[in-house]
């Protein structure tokens, strides 16, 4: 049995768009960014920063599958430029990569 989203995950997917990397660099450069692998559903990590699941946020945190953006990872995506979603769960936004 498939379980209905949640009023929240409904709320935050509705909420998530596509931007630019240019139009995120100022909320990295207040290190507002959390980059979240593709492995990862990104409104469910955004749910669960919403509902402050500590568990769950500090797992991704521990794997890597969540983070703050690196320069490195800063400099690829600038010369790259490529399409990203982003989601805000104050004071964070959550970004991924397309696919």
């Amino acid at each position: 049995m498939t379980q209905e989203p949640s009023t929240l995950y409904a709320k935050l997917l509705g909420e998530t768009a596509s931007i630019t990397w240019k139009e995120l660099q100022p909320f990295f450069a207040k290190g507002a960014l959390l980059w979240v692998e593709p492995s990862q559903d990104l409104i469910a990590v955004a749910e669960a920063f919403a509902e402050n699941a500590e568990a769950k946020v500090a797992a991704w945190l521990g794997t890597g599958e969540v983070g703050k953006v690196s320069e490195s990872t800063a400099l690829d995506l600038l010369e790259r430029d490529p399409p990203l979603w982003a989601v805000v769960v104050a004071p964070w936004v959550l970004i991924q990569e397309r696919a």
